[in-house]
């Protein structure tokens, strides 16, 4: 990964876009130094899926959607940043911990219902065998009560977070140097 000090004016262009509230630019991105055409894709990509004022599903459960996703694909990275956010938003220190505890056994069903489980269970199937979705999978989220909008949310939320923690663990990115989570405590 290249340092700010010595990019490339396209790299320092991209690496600005790509900058957190704290000020500093994430493995995540950084990882792109080499090609920024990709960093810029990537940030672009990221903050449509997950920070997009026209998002209707709740952030917490965004987040927890993507932490389960990392959880299944076992990248630590991403997990690290995006629970902590997930924890954060839920802002009920108990039901994050048994939030947490019910999506690191893959048991979803041990704290959630109805939309959320039906989200999380389609998250899982569509994270650990894709070939197998079919469109009753999405009348499931349907008939659970979410609107095509949301079932859309949900689902570039699944793959965003399933081409990031391909790359992340390909590249062996790790959180050294990382603020971990957008929010501050």
């Amino acid at each position: 990964m290249i340092n700010d000090a010595d990019a490339s004016p396209d790299l320092r262009k991209a690496l600005d876009l790509a900058r957190t509230p704290h000020g500093t630019v994430d493995n995540v991105m950084r990882v792109h130094s080499h090609r920024p055409n990709t960093m810029n894709g990537h940030v672009v990509l990221y903050r449509a899926v997950l920070h997009d004022s026209a998002n209707s599903l709740p952030t917490w459960l965004q987040e927890t959607i993507g932490s389960y996703v990392s959880a299944l694909n076992d990248c630590d990275y991403s997990y690290a940043n995006h629970w902590k956010n997930a924890a954060h938003l839920i802002g009920d220190k108990e039901r994050a911990i048994a939030v947490e505890a019910a999506l690191k056994k893959r048991r979803p069903g041990d704290v959630f219902d109805g939309a959320e489980l039906a989200l999380l269970q389609y998250a899982e199937r569509l994270t650990l065998s894709p070939g197998t979705m079919q469109q009753s999978d999405v009348r499931v989220l349907q008939d659970a009560g979410l609107d095509d909008g949301q079932i859309l949310e949900a689902n570039q939320i699944i793959g965003y977070f399933n081409y990031v923690n391909r790359c992340l663990n390909g590249l062996g990115v790790t959180t050294q140097g990382d603020v971990i989570g957008y929010y501050s405590d």
